[in-house]
């Protein structure tokens, strides 16, 4: 019986096929919940009343009666839900003590309103004190009932719109941090990638420079044009790196030595875009670019029952000398892409890093085997 005056909350689609009233949340449409309670509450009430006077002795004269109280009722509680909803926007102590001397006035109304009723049938006909002060136990019964449900429903519909709010919130910052995450790319590898091409041109090297130019615009194509926060397959994913690869590789030539080891399954799993480019990208600055000889560089997949088992390992040094290999040449390190695996999978992830001196340095990353985008509710 409670009408509500707050803004649209978000729509959860359910998926049964319904007729249209019970297809979308109840309180989706406020001014129609509020009818719908009205109308329920006060015939309810009509139809108690009814009972209670045919208990008492069939009579059409209190029959009468039970639906002009009904009605009055109805009436006044559209009355009050309209006062209700000016008091609700005004600071809280005007607020509620409007409200309590609206329901004081709506219930003595009520009552003489009942006591004029009841002096049609009543043997001593008019409107006394006594009467009124009886009726009034009763009128003030359920006009406080309906008041209160009036305000729990209200406040139950400000609850559930703060926490759809926290809800848009929290995606709006998972998306935010996830996009922040994904854009911070490595200026050192623009830097050292243009420097190469400025040296190819100075040499009169224009083929190379033109094909290593045309390289770099096809990443930068790709990093800008997907979503941040979007997932790819791995197959594009690796078809990235070997991209990213190939502007190193002119570079480093022949001290960078690519290895792919892909169960073929795996290729239509989904994963964060770019997940896998700051371990190259370590992996190459680490251990290609310090030895004489370079190193080699293998990336894995494997599908192990509904688990993605990816490791990116080389050959360097491994972590000597108290270096903080950790630390990626971005900036980012490894501490970027596990808060990437928790934003895009939680807790249902496994990254671990192994590494012995002489022996390399290797990444290992457990993730669920998806096919689809994961959904994300909009902001």
């Amino acid at each position: 019986m409670a009408k509500t005056s707050l803004p649209q909350t978000n729509t959860r689609t359910l998926g049964l096929s319904k007729p249209d009233l019970f297809s979308r949340p109840f309180f989706e449409d406020k001014g129609r919940a509020f009818w719908i309670l009205q109308a329920t509450g006060w015939s309810g009430y009509l139809l108690l009343r009814s009972v209670s006077s045919i208990s008492n002795g069939f009579s059409v004269e209190g029959l009468i009666k039970a639906i002009i109280e009904a009605i009055v009722g109805y009436c006044l509680t559209l009355l009050l839900s309209a006062l209700y909803g000016f008091y609700r926007r005004l600071p809280r102590i005007p607020a509620v003590l409007l409200t309590l001397a609206t329901l004081g006035a709506a219930t003595l109304i009520y009552a003489v309103l009942e006591a004029f009723t009841y002096s049609f049938t009543a043997a001593e006909a008019g409107i006394t004190v006594a009467r009124v002060i009886g009726y009034s136990f009763l009128t003030f019964t359920v006009l406080a009932g309906w008041s209160a449900l009036y305000f729990g429903i209200n406040f139950y519909l400000i609850v559930e719109q703060q926490i759809d709010q926290m809800q848009i919130l929290e995606n709006q910052a998972s998306s935010a941090q996830l996009a922040m995450l994904r854009y911070q790319l490595n200026p050192h590898f623009l830097f050292n990638t243009l420097n190469s091409i400025s040296t190819l041109v100075l040499l009169k090297q224009t083929e190379k420079a033109n094909i290593m130019l045309s390289r770099l615009s096809s990443f930068l194509r790709y990093t800008l044009a997907n979503e941040p926060t979007a997932h790819v397959t791995l197959a594009q994913e690796i078809e990235t790196l070997k991209l990213y690869l190939e502007i190193e590789k002119m570079r480093f030539d022949e001290r960078l030595r690519m290895h792919f080891d892909l169960d073929p399954r795996v290729a239509k799993g989904r994963l964060p875009s770019l997940l896998l480019q700051p371990l190259v990208e370590n992996a190459i600055k680490y251990a290609v670019s310090t030895q004489e000889d370079g190193a080699d560089i293998i990336v894995s997949a494997r599908l192990t029952g509904d688990r993605v088992q990816i490791a990116v390992s080389d050959t360097g040094p491994g972590l000597i000398e108290a270096r903080p290999r950790p630390t990626l040449s971005t900036g980012v390190g490894l501490a970027n892409i596990r808060e990437r695996l928790v934003q895009a999978f939680g807790p249902d992830h496994r990254f671990e890093t192994r590494t012995k001196p002489g022996e390399g340095f290797s990444v290992e990353i457990e993730i669920p085997f998806q096919l689809e985008e994961p959904n994300r509710e909009a902001a």
